[in-house]
């Protein structure tokens, strides 16, 4: 058989392990577990990082306020340096609303070593943990709640010993590269870190997702959080991962009632998310880029090379051995895309989407060794943690 005829083969042979082999990724059907009210509902105290969200605040902070929890709950907006009026947009919003009440704090600007929304978080969970809540929402300013989120997630970990309960986020897709980018990137963090190897108890596999996490205060004691992670840009991740080592429970699904709000219009901007933090998930390690560059062509690009190069040269084994290994990604990425509600037919395009993703993770390691780093909101952190060990 000839060169492009092999390595068909072995893509194929990849798709035949990351189908049945990788924790079942590509399966949309990880939710809250069953639950049920507690006897008693646990204070709760919303913890929210706000830099320059004065846009999205109308958007997301009146779904907080109006959460209908059947405990006592409160929110701290941490204002982290923003320039836009944040806070005062969220004091005009509470003060319209009602609900919940709010506290708005203003931390000053972080101390070497700490990312930004770290040390947002560390001045809310302080300030929260005066009132000595049972519980701590840690949530995006750019996340909308159903008004029962707060009462599901606390039922869920009070019902199942959770110690960290964490929804992905449904994220917006309105706009063509939205539509091409945005499911993608949820298929893809979930074949990195299949939620139902996080949930399974004695797992070591740990993530989470930022923009919703529900967190027990004695847990968050117990591991030190978020002191032990303060240098993470992918805080998520690197929280559940202290979480889990010491000794917490943790469970990670997709969310039916809590949304991004934040767009994504342009190409840019996705380009922006992604890369900013691509480099970092890989510890800055040249040789785990060139493994990641080299699993990505292998697994998505190949396929279809092959099956055109097959189809053009009469090659047949290159020809079937790329179909069908362009059929099994096609078909792992269908659940995806119904969870989006986005059309079926974007299923075969997802070779071209992971070609801009491996460009997007090329372009942050350049941008890392050109002394850039990770940059957001005005920010840049030159050589940040992904997920450091503990």
């Amino acid at each position: 058989m000839s060169a492009v005829a092999w390595t068909a083969l072995a893509s194929l042979a990849a798709w035949g392990w990351l189908l049945l082999g990788q924790g079942l990724f590509w399966r949309t059907d990880q939710r809250l577990p069953p639950r049920a009210a507690p006897a008693r509902w646990p204070d709760v105290a919303v913890v929210v990082p706000a830099r320059d969200e004065a846009e999205a605040l109308p958007l997301t902070l009146p779904s907080l306020l109006a959460q209908d929890y059947p405990g006592r709950a409160e929110i701290v907006l941490v204002d982290d340096g923003s320039s836009d009026g944040t806070g005062d947009v969220a004091r005009a919003l509470a003060g319209r609303y009602g609900g919940l009440p709010l506290r708005v704090a203003v931390p000053g600007d972080p101390p070497p070593g700490w990312t930004g929304k770290l040390w947002a978080l560390r001045h809310g969970m302080a300030l929260a943990g005066a009132g000595d809540p049972e519980y701590l929402l840690l949530t995006d300013a750019d996340i909308a709640h159903n008004p029962d989120s707060l009462r599901e997630l606390v039922a869920a970990a009070d019902a199942n010993g959770l110690d960290l309960v964490s929804q992905m986020a449904r994220l917006r897709v309105a706009g063509g590269w939205e539509r091409l980018v945005v499911p993608a990137f949820v298929y893809f963090f979930s074949q990195l870190y299949p939620f139902r190897r996080v949930n399974r108890p004695g797992s070591r596999t740990a993530a989470a997702a930022g923009g919703c996490v529900l967190l027990r205060t004695e847990s968050a004691r117990r591991a030190d959080v978020p002191r032990s992670i303060h240098q993470a840009v992918i805080d998520d991740v690197s929280l559940a991962r202290a979480v889990q080592e010491s000794g917490g429970r943790i469970w990670l699904g997709l969310a039916d009632g809590v949304y991004s709000m934040r767009p994504y219009p342009r190409l840019a901007d996705l380009w922006r998310m992604v890369s900013r933090s691509a480099y970092a998930q890989l510890r800055h390690s040249v040789l785990l880029l060139a493994g990641t560059v080299a699993g990505l062509v292998l697994v998505y690009l190949v396929p279809p090379v092959a099956l055109f190069t097959g189809l053009a040269t009469g090659d047949g084994p290159a020809a079937w051995a790329g179909g069908l290994a362009w059929a099994v990604m096609t078909a792992t990425y269908l659940p995806m895309l119904g969870h989006y509600r986005q059309p079926l037919l974007l299923a075969p395009t997802l070779p071209f989407t992971a070609g801009l993703y491996l460009l997007m993770t090329v372009d942050s390691a350049v941008q890392h060794h050109r002394g850039r780093g990770a940059a957001w909101k005005g920010r840049t952190y030159a050589r940040p943690e992904a997920a450091p060990d503990r």
